[in-house]
């Protein structure tokens, strides 16, 4: 970004129809896929400013709006999206910056993802494909949760995994899987509801007022208990936070089963990305998920 700078001050004044010249660039951690930046202007407000190859600028662009999505639901606080362009052979995404050194306020937290989970559509899937990682996510609309997760989530995931080395075996199981979703879902019919998509502890903090904060999201309408499987994958959330959300949406009976199977995708998924033990888990994942059908 190095001489860059002035061009994105201009963009960002364009933007908010007021001149902007930045006072203090500070680089910052943006996780293992961007690079970034705390930016403060000369009246003193701080912007967020991330940059990663020109090739990834649809995943900005879906970032965007997913973060719009999840700011009109008015449920639990996100960074406010200001604008995303490109600049050399990079691309770049402003957002407003939140200081993230509250203290925890799990409950709320709960409590909060329970009402998000409430902002529900007649179709599971989203406007766009995003980004899980660097994966592509696709999100194509569709009426019948069972067809989405198998052509939209698994079946994607394993078709890339195969490629990327995944044994052949775990393929063959994992779409017999596939063949067989419906018998996680003969006395369920879950409802599509705004989901973060990639809810995981590094992905929620608190502000100065300790009000919960998730960003980096990867969103669209699906069964709700992806985005609670996924709060359990890596730990990071307590037992009030759950029982905080289930108070106020309890969960429906069989969900500790089906939460492996949501978390399955994300397992393939960091298969792909990192490679590495993750083919092995997703194997054993795969045999205990159809074992709970063979029974």
């Amino acid at each position: 970004m190095n001489g860059n700078w002035k061009y994105i001050e201009q963009r960002l004044g364009h933007t908010l129809g007021r001149s902007i010249r930045f006072k203090k660039i500070t680089p910052v951690d943006g996780g293992c896929i961007n690079q970034a930046w705390h930016v403060i202007d000369q009246d003193q407000q701080s912007w967020f400013v991330k940059s990663n190859h020109i090739d990834l600028l649809a995943m900005f662009e879906a970032e965007f709006q997913g973060l719009s999505a999840l700011r009109e639901a008015r449920c639990i606080r996100v960074p406010k999206p200001i604008l995303y362009g490109v600049i050399s052979h990079h691309c770049y995404f402003i957002m407003e910056y939140i200081h993230l050194s509250g203290r925890p306020q799990q409950a709320l937290a709960g409590e909060q993802l329970a009402k998000l989970h409430c902002v529900q559509v007649k179709q599971y899937g989203w406007i766009m494909d995003n980004s899980i990682g660097t994966t592509r996510q696709c999100n194509q609309q569709q009426h019948k949760w069972i067809n989405f997760w198998k052509y939209q989530r698994l079946r994607f995931q394993l078709d890339l995994a195969l490629h990327k080395g995944l044994a052949r075996k775990h393929y063959q199981k994992g779409f017999e899987l596939s063949e067989r979703l419906e018998e996680f879902f003969t006395d369920y019919q879950p409802q599509a509801s705004l989901l973060h998509g990639d809810l995981w502890g590094g992905n929620i903090a608190y502000d100065r007022s300790n009000q919960p904060v998730i960003f980096d999201p990867a969103v669209y309408y699906g069964d709700r208990e992806a985005d609670l499987a996924m709060t359990e994958l890596f730990g990071g959330f307590g037992k009030t936070f759950y029982a905080s959300y289930h108070e106020y949406y309890p969960i429906d009976e069989g969900y500790e089963v089906r939460k492996n199977l949501y978390n399955l995708y994300h397992i393939l998924n960091h298969f792909n990305l990192f490679g590495g033990g993750y083919g092995a888990q997703s194997g054993k994942m795969i045999e205990a998920l159809l074992s709970e059908i063979n029974d």
